[in-house]
Order: C-alpha cells, then structure tokens, then sequence
C-alpha cells in the first residue's frame, strides 16, 4: 500500500502547483491589464513550500501583496496637486487670455486707446468735422466696449472657478467617501490574515483622485488605514457621513470671500484657506484673488481714463448713471467697484459728437488740478481747438497741466475688500496704464504655462520612477508567464502519469 501512499502524495503535491500556478495566472492577468494605470502597484502571488517530516508536500497558496515605494509615491502625489493646479489656472484663464488680446493687432486695450487718441489728432486739423467728431465718438464707444469686454471675462472666469469648486467638492468626498470604505475592508482583511493588495490598490486610485483635487497626502496607521492630509496638515474626513459643503454662488466684480461667496465648510468651520494645492486650491485662488486683481486694475484703468477726460472739460466715460464714480472713502476702490463693467461713453456726446470739439463741463482750476476752462459755447469758434489740444497733451499725458503731474493710479489696497495689489508701480499715462496692464496679465498667465510645462515633466519622471520601482513590467510578467506554463505542463505531466499508474494498479489488483 506504500505504493498508493506514494501516488496519493505526487497527486497532492501536483495538484497544489497547479493550485499555485492558477493563483498566480490571476495576479499576472491583473497586473498586465493594469500595466498603463496610472499609480498601480504591481502584485505578488505569495507561496509557501509545505513538508510532511522533512518531506515535501506541495504549495500552499499565501496573502497577495503589493510592493509601493512610498516616499515615491508621496511625491508624485504632492506633484499631482501642482500639475492640476496649473492646468485649472491656464483653463479657467483662457478665455481672458484671448481678451486681452495681442498689443499691436487691434482688439486690445493699448490698440484701442490708440485709435480714440489718433482720432483726437486727425480732429485737432478739421475741429469743426462732423464726421470726424463722430469718428471719435465711434473709437471711444469701441474702447469702452473693449474694456466692457474684458471685464466681462473676467467675471466669467470667477464664475467658472466658483462652480468648479462646487462640483470639485463633491468630487473630493465621493474619493474621501470610498477611501474610508476601503480603510475598513483594508483594517478587517488584515485582522484576519486575508490579502487586501487589490484594496489597497483601490485605495491608492482613489488617493490619485483626491491628490489631484487637493495636492493631499495619505499617512498611513499602525492598523493598515491612512488619514487623508492637506499640505497645511488638515485631515480630510473619510468616515461615513462626513463630508465638505460649500454651496453655489454668482460672481459679480465686488464679490468676496469671506463676504458674498460662500466658504468651504467642514464640521461647522470654514477651511477653505487651508485647502491651497491641487485644482480646488486653484480654483480659490482664482476666485479669491488672481481675477479680483485682474479686475481692480481694470476697474482703476478705466476710472482713472474717464476721470482724466472729464477734468480737461470733457466727460467722454461715464457710467450708467451718466456720472464718472470716484471713492471717498476706503477702500481706495469702493466708489467704483466693477465701473470697467459699466463704462459707457457719455449718452450726452452719442447724442452730440460736438462735444467732443467744444466740451461738457467747465474746470475751475486748483492747486493740484487742471487750468481753468469752459465750453466753446453754440455761438462760439467753428475751429475752436483749445478741448481738443487740452485732451492729447494733458488727459494722454503724465501732467494734469503744465508742471503738475496726474494724481497716481492706486496700486495698492485694491479691490472691495481693499486688500489686493497690483505687481507693478503706477504707471503715469493711460497709454502706459494700458500697455502695463496687458503685460503683467498675460506674463501672469504665460507664465503659468511655463510653469505647466516644467511641472508636467517632473510628473512625469516621478511616474517613471514609481513604475520602474513598484509598476507593472511587461517584460518581467511574460517571462513569469513563460515559467508559469513550463511549471503547469510538469504538473499536468505528474498527474497523468498518476493517473495511468493508478489505473494499471487497479487493474493489476483486480485480477490479483
């Protein structure tokens, strides 16, 4: 019967390694299909030799597990935040972007002004042209047009970074959500000795989700669960039921954060300065102060163009209530918050291109201000200049009249809240003004693409990096694959030949 014994024990023993082989079919299989994910770690069928008093007994089947180099893994993630980051900056921004437009091609700010200043030269010859003041009165309807517009993108901007947020949240704690799901299968598989590699995989695309939101970080817990961290240290919720609010909200030139724009909330407290990395911090930084910037020097721009015009005698801006709003109170801003979203050239000059020749309102002269002036009247000079002079050497100049320069342009303390400036000093004239405010905004943005293009590379490297050190390699599980066939067919090979010798034994013992 030793015999039998024998045959029993290689039938054990090759059925346990076709077990094994089976087992581990089914990791390699997952691993190849998973090769191009991004972050998954490459799994490991474990095994362990079983013997029988020094005798070998076959194979047993052990926990699957998943190699992950951590530290590697850490930095990839701090660098999805920044690439994701940049990427919500260079799109929410496009669109203002295209408004700016280029200098020198016709549609910008500096463009524009230039158009309404030559056209305030060509009259200076033929004053009394109709169709030449009408033609100022056109190029300055273009211009306030053109800052209309631009203004008008940037609200659109503000709003698409505040909805953004808002779906970007309930992104966050579906990942946050299925993240402290898998926690718990992770914490109770472990406690039981059960493989939790396909969990902890999960886990770690789920991480590559909320690190692209948040730039966060997983530290991981003695009992195999991980907290969720912002880089300002604020541990995300992940138990059931908790979760981040905020809520919708319209975007206008004066909304603020904290004021009229609805906060991030967590349990009861507002956390939304803590959140700074990833799309979402993006998104508030956008919201909060790129384009309430953005804003502010246009708003000044545009107040300081309609304010040195009217203080030659000619209201050519003004704003819906046919006045030029000014502040006399802080903020520097707060009498005309959002005027580049309003300013109009003046109804009374549509109605009457004259005034563009002749003026709209005397100047009583001061120490700091304009000379004294008054309106050609109806019966006065066909070819009365003096507005029209006044206008090219002093409201397009950097002197209010001669020896005395323009009140400087507010760069600081900007914005409804007062808190925002502008990266670049006070520029003397308008022309300046213009041409100042669409560099620093397009160098701002240029500049985030830069940034995209060096930050996408180091994504990149550490993507390699991981996947070099804990990824799947093709190479390495087709050889596996070829041994896994070889180890299959001998063990096919011992329970055929099990198989015939157990049927010769019967036979012979039949007729025994």
């Amino acid at each position: 019967m030793s015999g039998v014994g024998g045959l029993e024990t290689s039938l054990v023993i090759a059925n346990s390694g076709i077990d094994n082989i089976a087992a581990n079919f089914a990791v390699m299989s997952q691993n190849v299909a998973n090769a191009g994910t991004t972050g998954y770690a490459a799994e490991t069928q474990n095994q362990q030799s079983l013997t029988s008093g020094g005798v070998g007994m076959g194979v047993a089947n052990g926990a699957v597990t998943v190699y992950v180099n951590q530290q590697l893994q850490a930095n990839i993630w701090t660098q999805n935040g920044d690439v994701s980051a940049l990427q919500e900056t260079q799109t929410v921004l496009q669109p203002v972007n295209s408004a700016l437009g280029t200098p020198g091609q016709g549609g910008n700010l500096s463009s524009l002004l230039g158009n309404l200043q030559n056209a305030f030269s060509t009259l200076l010859g033929t004053p009394d042209s109709a169709t030449l003041q009408q033609s100022v009165v056109s190029d300055a309807q273009s211009f306030a047009s053109g800052i209309n517009a631009l203004s008008n993108a940037y609200t659109s901007a503000g709003q698409t970074a505040q909805n953004n947020i808002v779906a970007s949240v309930g992104q966050l704690n579906t990942s946050l959500t299925q993240i402290g799901t898998l926690n718990t299968e992770i914490v109770s598989g472990l406690a039981q000795g059960h493989s939790v590699a396909d969990l902890q995989n999960q886990r770690n695309a789920a991480m590559q989700t909320v690190s692209q939101l948040v730039g966060a970080q997983a530290i991981p817990q003695a009992n195999g669960s991980i907290l969720v961290a912002t880089k300002n240290g604020l541990v995300l919720p992940t138990g059931p039921g908790a979760a981040l609010t905020t809520s919708n909200a319209t975007i206008e030139p004066g909304s603020t954060y904290p004021g009229t724009i609805p906060g991030i909330m967590m349990g009861g407290v507002d956390v939304t300065n803590q959140i700074t990395s990833g799309s979402i911090g993006a998104d508030i930084q956008l919201r909060d102060t790129t384009i309430p910037t953005y804003q502010a020097e246009l708003d000044e721009f545009a107040q300081n163009t309609a304010s040195r015009f009217q203080a030659q005698g000619l209201t050519l801006f003004t704003n819906g209530s046919g006045t030029v709003p000014t502040s006399t109170a802080a903020p520097v801003q707060s009498g005309y918050i959002g005027f580049a979203a309003q300013i109009q050239v003046n109804p009374a000059v549509v109605a009457n291109p004259s005034l563009v020749t002749n003026g709209t309102n005397p100047i009583t002269p001061t120490a700091t201000g304009a000379s004294a002036f008054t309106p050609n009247p109806a019966t006065g000079p066909s070819g009365f200049t003096t507005l029209i002079s006044r206008v090219l050497n002093y409201t397009f100049g950097a002197e209010v009249r001669s020896g005395v320069a323009q009140q400087p342009s507010n760069v600081t303390a900007l914005g409804a809240s007062g808190i925002l400036s502008a990266p670049f000093s006070a520029p003397a004239t308008i022309t300046d003004f213009a041409a100042t405010l669409i560099s620093a905004q397009s160098s701002d943005i240029a500049t985030t693409s830069t940034n995209l293009t060096d930050a996408q590379a180091m994504q990149s490297s550490l993507q390699s990096s991981f996947k070099s050190a804990s990824g799947v390699n093709i190479d390495t599980e087709m050889a596996n694959m070829v041994q896994l066939q070889n180890a299959y067919e001998a063990n096919a090979r011992i329970m055929a030949t099990v198989q015939s010798m157990w049927s010769t034994l019967n036979s012979d013992l039949m007729y025994a």
